[in-house]
């Protein structure tokens, strides 16, 4: 008897093969499996998957699907002369508990001013456009595929060009031309100069329902407020991480006339390594809240992801973190996607990759994958 019949004989009531101290020196190695062998094997993966038939049966697994009494309100941006996006509408916490009625959006940053200041790995996608933010728009619309614009009207901040509310209708009007999707406009976070610059955006852009960014108890909300109902915008209402300074705030906003339909919530995102632990806390409880029925937390929540760039992990030249043209898309799209799993329904992004990464992970995780059959692979072993 030769040594492989030797072997196979030894092998007739086995299960598995253990080798142990096997150690094996070759420069090629060229593998062929005998008939007989691969006959063992199938019958080995065979009895695998017995075994697991077996023990699932046994064991009925059941999602912790959970019933809410309370339901997410839908925020609608767009209309009139754009494309039409929605914020919102679940019903629960997780997809498995059920699907995501209306996809997660992500939209581009875009600025009024060249931001010579960004780092190299967004720049070098839009030197090109900086001295314009409606060709930066269009840029992000056509070639990176934006469902959503940002525009930062930074330049309006005393300290930084002072652009007065006529330069700053210009910067927006351009925008309003140059791409049919839905806006955010955002002031520069002078507390004093920004309810006159979203006042004056509200009334350019009339009926185009955009989202105001943003209110808060430290300015002058109210004028915001009004200006979104008399222009039919929503408005987006920022609290610092904090639940209780997120409700204030929330009532605030509707007793100058805006619907649970038109607000959405920045709790605030505090960037990978640099405190996302108390964002996860802050937006998974108003989350849950908003679920179990608490209606002054029922909007939609959105995300500064773009905050991950302040990580100096996200940017910082350092041989032993690796390359930062991958490093700060991932760091960026970390932090998004801890955010989407607490909740949040928007994100405010920079880099095209992080952008188009993160809108795929939303789009799949929106799916009724729960209805979708695993492929048999128990005849693996013949078609190889």
């Amino acid at each position: 008897m030769d040594t492989m019949s030797q072997i196979l004989k030894l092998l007739e009531k086995t299960d598995s093969i253990e080798i142990n101290e096997f150690r094996m020196d070759v420069d090629e190695l060229e593998l062929t499996i005998m008939p007989t062998l691969q006959n063992f094997v199938q019958k080995v993966v065979e009895k695998q998957v017995e075994a697991k038939k077996e023990f699932e049966s046994q064991i009925e697994f059941k999602y912790p699907v959970k019933d809410y009494a309370g339901k997410v309100n839908e925020v609608k941006l767009g209309g009139k002369n754009r494309k039409t996006v929605k914020l919102g509408g679940q019903t629960s916490l997780y997809r498995f508990e059920e699907p995501q009625p209306n996809a997660p959006t992500v939209t581009f940053d875009v600025f009024d001013i060249p931001m010579n200041g960004l780092p190299r790995p967004i720049k070098e996608n839009f030197e090109d456009v900086m001295h314009s933010p409606g060709e930066w728009a269009e840029k992000a619309v056509k070639e990176f595929g934006a469902d959503m614009i940002t525009l930062h009207l930074i330049g309006t901040d005393p300290k930084v060009k002072d652009k007065s509310l006529k330069d700053a209708a210009k910067d927006l009007e351009e925008v309003l031309q140059a791409v049919k999707v839905p806006l955010v406009i955002g002031g520069s976070g002078n507390p004093k100069k920004d309810p006159l610059v979203l006042e004056m955006a509200a009334e350019v852009a009339d009926g185009e329902r955009c989202l105001l960014a943003s209110a808060n108890l430290d300015l002058d909300y109210q004028k915001i407020a009004q200006a979104a109902v008399k222009h039919d915008h929503a408005v987006l209402s920022w609290a610092i991480s904090d639940v209780n300074m997120q409700k204030v705030l929330n009532k605030a906003l509707m007793k100058e006339g805006l619907t649970a339909n038109d607000i959405v919530m920045d709790p605030t995102t505090c960037a990978l390594g640099y405190g996302i632990e108390f964002s996860i806390d802050v937006m998974t409880r108003t989350r849950l809240s908003a679920l179990k029925g608490e209606e002054i937390l029922q909007m939609p929540m959105s995300s500064g992801t773009t905050n991950a760039w302040g990580s100096r992990e996200a940017w910082m030249k350092k041989d032993e973190w690796g390359p930062t043209k991958y490093r700060g898309p991932i760091w960026e799209v970390v932090t998004g996607i801890t955010m989407m799993l607490c909740g949040v329904d928007i994100f405010m992004m920079l880099h095209p990759l992080s952008v188009k990464t993160l809108k795929e992970i939303g789009t799949t995780l929106t799916y009724e994958y729960k209805s979708k059959e695993s492929q048999d692979i128990s005849d693996w072993i013949n078609k190889f």
